[in-house]
């Protein structure tokens, strides 16, 4: 029973790290807007973190770097190591330190499940939008907990329920009503699998952390227009690609076309930007 639990578990690991990579290129296109839109969870991470200037923070499944770019400009007498799976996105978080002149990191590509660092190494352990796509959620918060130092904090972002997330399930949904979507086992990785209201802090809790709080970030989604946010999904959101995928291109356009008129319809403000609601949960804990 154990050899087919770790089997699966490196299935999904081997499976999320070859989408993360293919998605790279996406990620590094559209590196700005997400950078704006997710900054108030990573500003929610960083200062449930406590950090000082000369804290040493582990940023698990950071991408392309955040938020350990930003905590890198924090603490100017510290250092970030910054982790992920997918080595392509780790080149990308690379160039976007080169870019903003930031030095106090270093890359490592490595699975959360299974951290190259040894006990009670880093002064706060961040994580954000990571758990959701873990193979073992559990496994992976006891390793960011190992890590950690005693006292040290450890924080961990996830996104809400789907009704409060429709920059997700607009697309999603309209994608679904035209094809037929895979179902997807229970447990299986996906954007709202860690999204149950204290879900994670049980996590947390179970992972040996102490004073466990949860907190829901909201984050107003602003685009453009609707036509950029077609765009950016269909470059970066992995399910959204996969639907798509299944349909033939008088489909895919009319597909299109509903999605640009719901969020219109939904979103539009009278500034004319595109804003979508999204909200995310932010866990911490302490070692």
């Amino acid at each position: 029973m154990e050899t087919a639990r770790a089997q699966a578990h490196i299935q999904v690991r081997d499976q999320q790290q070859a989408t993360w990579n293919k998605f790279s290129a996406g990620w590094g296109k559209w590196d700005e807007l997400v950078l704006s839109w997710l900054g108030p969870v990573g500003d929610a991470l960083l200062d449930a973190a406590s950090l000082t200037p000369t804290s040493h923070l582990l940023d698990v499944a950071s991408g392309t770097g955040e938020p350990g770019l930003t905590a890198a400009a924090r603490i100017p007498r510290g250092k970030v190591t910054i982790t992920d799976l997918a080595e392509k996105m780790l080149r990308v978080a690379e160039e976007n330190a080169a870019r903003r002149g930031i030095r106090n990191i270093e890359t490592r590509q490595c699975d959360a499940g299974e951290l190259p660092f040894a006990d009670a190494t880093f002064d706060a352990v961040t994580a954000r939008f990571g758990f959701m796509f873990f193979p073992d959620v559990l496994g992976a918060a006891r390793e960011l907990a190992r890590v950690a130092r005693p006292g040290a904090r450890v924080t961990a972002a996830v996104w809400g329920v789907p009704e409060k997330n429709p920059w997700a399930t607009t697309i999603m949904g309209t994608i679904a009503s035209y094809v037929n979507l895979p179902t997807q086992p229970p447990g299986a990785p996906g954007l709202f699998r860690c999204a149950t209201p204290g879900y994670m802090t049980g996590v947390f809790r179970e992972a040996g952390l102490r004073n466990v709080t949860e907190t829901e970030v909201k984050i107003p989604e602003r685009f453009d227009d609707a036509e950029q946010y077609f765009t950016f999904m269909n470059d970066a959101a992995a399910p959204v690609v996969a639907g798509m995928a299944l349909a033939d291109e008088p489909t895919r356009a009319r597909i299109k076309d509903a999605v640009l008129g719901a969020v219109n319809g939904d979103g539009q403000s009278k500034s004319g930007k595109l804003h979508l609601d999204a909200v995310a949960v932010v866990i911490t804990g302490e070692k």
